[in-house]
């Protein structure tokens, strides 16, 4: 898949796999994207979570990617990994499972755009509607009949590390609906999917 930004920068999006693992370290760095996460804030339990912050998530994570699990898409400019949105099925989430917020809405099958993380040269530049609209045909090619995301509706600006999930003014513009609000600033965002022909460099 390929897209452009308003700069006029193209963009290419990759599916996650051992083959570009190390594009992702180099993405998310040593502190592992934010604060020792590797991406693993909704796998696991708070508690897990906190005991493994680091090399121990790093490594849990490399094993899902490994175990060809989906995880997400890479985002890439002139070759370099600029951005990363991880989206799988609801049920790889079990911090989600637990939320009293973002709890199930129904009992329908669902993939979850759990989290976004962009390179800060890359923020406000509209990349980040861009990897969730690959990560929408990423989960589409696999199957998923609806997509949902937990961005939030923001009433003051928040630093980017604060706002991993998304915004909702985001969601909206790739066709996102809005099906139950349980806390004033995090809704829960539905788009139902058709399947359509599509494509991922591998």
């Amino acid at each position: 898949m390929i897209a452009t930004l308003e700069s006029g920068a193209s963009l290419q999006f990759r599916p996650l796999t051992t083959r570009n693992w190390a594009d992702l370290e180099e993405l998310f760095g040593p502190r592992g994207a934010c604060g020792g996460c590797w991406c693993m804030t909704w796998r696991l339990s708070h508690a897990a979570f906190q005991r493994n912050k680091g090399a121990r998530n790093k490594q849990a994570f490399h094993g899902i990617v490994a175990s060809e699990e989906p995880t997400g898409v890479l985002a890439y400019s002139a070759g370099k990994p600029v951005g990363w949105c991880a989206v799988a099925p609801r049920e790889a989430y079990v911090r989600l499972e637990n939320s009293r917020v973002l709890k199930p809405v129904d009992d329908q099958p669902v993939w979850s755009v759990s989290c976004f993380y962009v390179a800060r040269p890359y923020r406000r530049t509209g990349l980040t509607q861009a990897l969730l609209e690959a990560a929408v045909e990423y989960a589409r090619q696999r199957g998923a009949k609806i997509v949902e995301g937990y961005p939030q509706d923001l009433q003051k600006d928040l630093p980017s590390a604060f706002v991993w999930t998304g915004l909702l003014p985001t969601f909206r513009k790739v066709g996102f609906k809005e099906v139950v609000r349980r806390s004033p600033t995090r809704p829960i965002m539905r788009k139902e999917l058709h399947a359509q022909e599509g494509g991922f460099a591998v």
